[in-house]
Parts: structure tokens; sequence; C-alpha cells
């Protein structure tokens, strides 16, 4: 198993750095699969092209492979992980607007959007109106059947894409800029809290598993 330390993590990340156009693809594809509910953290992907940006503009420390190559933009990069970010909030939100009745009556809906999920929505609805479309760009988790809820629920088109281009707007850009600009101070912190930062993701995989252990028993108890 490959230790997880400072130089694995600037090895693995530099090696993208002179290859932009890997990079971009990468982050579309990621946010669309991120933007579904797969579990790929959007924050993952935003810090993670930071940092290639970071190293491709820190030649010094991160050499090209060879002379002239070219490295990740930050300003390109931080058009393309908005309109990725958009454009798959965005893609949700149709497919909720234009195939809700059909989308309802799936099991992916239910597993996805119904239940506890489609409460706490609903609560957001009641508590922001519209600009819930906004408030689920910041709420890890229920992005996806936030986004999706909102064309179920007729929020107009316009209204989406003006809050969302807002929210989208002000976060993904500035967190990709903050780490390729600062991205050794966030590679030291990596180094130095690495123990901690293991320690949590191990809590929480037992927790996630302890869970999905819990609601298989109810179910089964219900049925």
């Amino acid at each position: 198993m490959m230790e997880f330390n400072q130089a694995s993590l600037m090895t693995f990340f530099s090696q993208y750095a002179y290859q932009p156009m890997y990079v971009y693809g990468f982050i579309v594809m990621f946010m669309l699969a991120s933007s579904y509910g797969l579990p790929i953290p959007e924050e993952l992907v935003l810090v993670s092209a930071g940092l290639v940006a970071y190293m491709a503009h820190n030649p010094a420390k991160f050499p090209p492979p060879y002379p002239g190559a070219q490295g990740v933009d930050v300003v390109t990069l931080c058009i393309v992980c908005f309109l990725a970010v958009f454009l798959s909030d965005l893609q949700v939100y149709l497919i909720g607007k234009y195939f809700g009745a059909r989308i309802i009556k799936t099991k992916f809906f239910q597993k996805q959007v119904a239940g506890e999920g489609f409460n706490k929505i609903n609560l957001f609805f009641q508590k922001y109106g519209g600009l819930a479309c906004g408030v689920f760009r910041f709420t890890p988790g229920l992005r996806f059947p936030g986004h999706l809820s909102c064309g179920l629920l007729g929020i107009p088109l316009w209204k989406f894409v003006a809050i969302d281009v807002l929210a989208a707007g002000l976060s993904v850009p500035t967190q990709v800029y903050f780490v390729a600009t600062y991205g050794d101070v966030i590679l030291d912190k990596v180094a130095e809290f690495k123990i901690y930062l293991i320690s949590v993701l191990a809590v929480a995989g037992i927790v996630w598993l302890l869970r999905r252990v819990y609601l298989k028993n109810v179910r089964k108890k219900i049925v």
C-alpha cells in the first residue's frame, strides 16, 4: 500500500500539471458524475484542480517534462470548473423539469430523492423559497436531489439559472484560484495533519457502514 505523504501526493498531481486537456476533461467528467450523486465530493475535485494549477505555475519546484511544455492555466481552469459545475446543475434541473412525472415513479428517485432527503428539500423550499436553488449549491449531499426537485416543482428556468450562476460564480472560481495561489500552504497542512485526516476518513467510513446496516435492518422489519 502506498504511503500517504506529501511526496506521493505531489507526484500524483504533478504528472497532470502539464497536461491541461486531460485536466479539463477530467473536471467535466467528475463534475457531471458528482451532480448525479456519485460519491465524488465536488470540493475535492476543485481543490485537486487548484493544486495541479499551482504546480504548473511553479516550474522551479515542479519542472515540466520537456522545455516549452504547456501547463494548466489558472484562468482557463476557473472558467472550465465554473462551466462544468453550472452546466451539470442545469442538466439535472432540466431532467426534473421535463421528465419529472416519469422520474418520480422510478426506484432511482425513491432511493436518491424520496424519504428523509425529500423532507429536507421541502424544508429548504419553505424557508428560502426560490433562493433554495442557491442553497443546494452549498449543501453537499442535497445538490442532485435539490436541483432535480427545482425542476420537478416548477421553479422558473430563468430564476434557477440566475441563482445558480451567482452561487457557482461566487464559490467555484474562488476556490480554484485560492488553492492555485496558496497551494504550498495547503500541501504543508496536508502533510502536517495526515494522521488526523486518515483518522477522520476511517471514522466516517465506519459510521457510513453502520448506518447502512441499520437502515437495512429497519427496512426488513417494515417489510
